[in-house]
């Protein structure tokens, strides 16, 4: 049997990772239940969530049009380094996706945060396909690497960026998710709303942690749509996030408001706190559109019903990214295509 793997060959072995991960296996279940005990963040709603979301992504109809199924693998694998962060569950796995889909090999440092749920899908990949473990190396520490995709902060952004500066790279930063309401929005919106904001307690890019409202907007409506997410502060390390920042809003005197396990204050500034949101008043949508286009370099996605012309989601969707969502909108796919 011949090494290559062609591109309808990948699109099969996804195919079925896909409806694995649609179905989890006792080991996998029991990994789902275990996580929290390596990341407290990891609740097992919180992981189901994500393996659920990426099993959604391995469909047939997006792989077809993601993939080339017509390109057969590349003479030349690259090896790619992909430092990955673990923020939520699984948040590495597209890095890795995309660097198998195009043929390339993927040399994984996985996050300290994050170190069980990866390796298990790759053994499942390898099961359905065993030549894709000639794709995929996890290690410690990175060396002989064409190319690197590295995830973190903005301040480790900058180390990797003199660190990886003779070689091909995409390196990511942080950024934040933005809501802007017109006021119109039915009960169910905002209550999708929610989603965007507490899915994986509001730790991801991809969590909303800034609203636009027009002026004079009440947010009545808003706190009593989104009242079934108020489990989010039986979590320990949640709560504790909620009761320091509201401590710090009373001392401060800073006006804010308080439903019990989110804070909404006034601010200009596009990352928020956990267990807070920005929010802020405009007086038309063009305004808030005007600091939008100021701000995207920062902005990772945008939920509207409203008519912009930037790019965004229906409310409930920012967490259920396709294959092409590409964190920070750099195309991976045609980064490690042109390497």
């Amino acid at each position: 049997m011949s090494k290559i793997l062609t591109s309808k060959q990948r699109i099969m072995a996804f195919l079925q990772l896909g409806h694995i991960l649609q179905n989890p296996d006792e080991q996998l279940s029991s990994l789902i239940e275990s996580a929290k005990q390596y990341n407290a963040w990891f609740t097992p709603q919180s992981t189901a969530m994500a393996i659920h979301a990426i099993s959604e992504m391995l469909n047939q109809p997006d792989l077809d049009k993601w993939i080339d199924a017509n390109t057969d693998e590349p003479v030349k694998m690259n090896a790619i380094g992909l430092i990955l962060a673990g923020n939520i569950p699984l948040v590495g796995f597209h890095d890795i996706l995309c660097v198998l889909a195009s043929g390339n090999k993927a040399l994984i440092k996985l996050s300290s945060q994050d170190k069980q749920l990866i390796p298990y899908i790759l053994s499942k990949l390898s099961e359905i396909e065993p030549r894709f473990t000639e794709q995929f190396e996890f290690i410690e520490r990175l060396k002989d690497f064409d190319a690197i995709i590295a995830t973190g902060s903005n301040n480790t952004s900058r180390y990797f960026e003199y660190y990886f500066s003779k070689v091909p790279h995409i390196i990511r930063k942080n950024r934040n998710s933005i809501a802007v309401l017109n006021g119109n929005e039915n009960r169910e919106e905002l209550k999708s709303l929610g989603h965007d904001i507490f899915d994986y307690f509001g730790l991801g890019c991809r969590n909303v942690s800034k609203i636009y409202v027009p002026k004079g907007y009440n947010f009545n409506a808003f706190f009593e749509s989104i009242e079934e997410f108020k489990s989010v502060a039986d979590h320990h390390k949640y709560n504790n996030n909620y009761d320091y920042n509201k401590s710090i809003f009373l001392v401060n005197m800073d006006k804010h408001l308080d439903n019990g396990f989110l804070l909404l204050k006034e601010d200009k500034r596009m990352a928020s706190p956990l267990a807070v949101v920005y929010y802020q008043e405009y007086e038309s949508i063009q305004e808030a559109e005007r600091e939008l286009l100021d701000n995207k370099e920062g902005i990772q996605c945008i939920i509207s019903r409203s008519d912009l012309s930037m790019n965004v989601l229906p409310f409930g969707q920012s967490q259920r990214p396709g294959l092409w969502d590409y964190a920070d909108g750099a195309d991976t796919m045609a980064f490690l295509r042109g390497l």
